[in-house]
């Protein structure tokens, strides 16, 4: 599965979104410009030591990427006309998300098949969910109906501590 961020502005949420990546098996392209540099103290806090883990590339616009990625495109907006847990997603998905401040432009959308543009469902009224946590609600869903590939095999052996090498904090 592979995970796109278009001009993700915020160095926490792409470090929070290396580790659901490097967590689940997927791989991580930012498409450019970033609102921070790879280098950001924010950006490897959120992400610890997840960095190594996951394969992160970037590049200078999403047209560059689609060829590199010939699986099925979906993406996320509010304009979605259909939600995202009525697809069933395939190992070779490529998710789509927009910054956190303004989704994903009219070109960028233009890329994408309109049956393929899906929304996350929210209480009437609110405005939107963090770019974090909507892309773990949907990389989950989908490697959750992929059978958590290559998860470990013995249920409760993820750790839970924050820091690398410390006991887990709910033993």
């Amino acid at each position: 599965m592979h995970v796109v961020l278009v001009e993700p502005q915020i160095a926490p949420n792409t470090g929070n979104i290396i580790r659901l990546c490097a967590n689940t098996g997927s791989s991580l392209d930012l498409i450019e410009p970033l609102g921070f540099s790879l280098d950001d103290r924010l950006l490897k806090r959120a992400g610890l030591d997840y960095h190594e883990l996951a394969t992160v590339r970037t590049h200078a616009a999403l047209a560059d990427v689609k060829p590199l990625l010939p699986g099925r495109w979906f993406a996320f907006s509010s304009r979605g006309t259909r939600r995202y847990d009525s697809v069933t997603f395939r190992p070779d998905d490529v998710l789509v998300f927009g910054s956190e401040q303004l989704g994903l432009s009219d070109q960028s959308l233009g890329l994408i098949h309109d049956e393929n543009i899906l929304s996350i469902p929210m209480v009437s009224g609110n405005r939107s969910l963090n770019l974090a946590n909507a892309a773990a609600v949907v990389v989950y869903e989908a490697w959750r109906q992929l059978g958590f590939e290559k998860a470990g095999a013995t249920p409760g052996t993820g750790l839970t501590s924050e820091t690398p090498g410390a006991d887990p904090f709910d033993r």
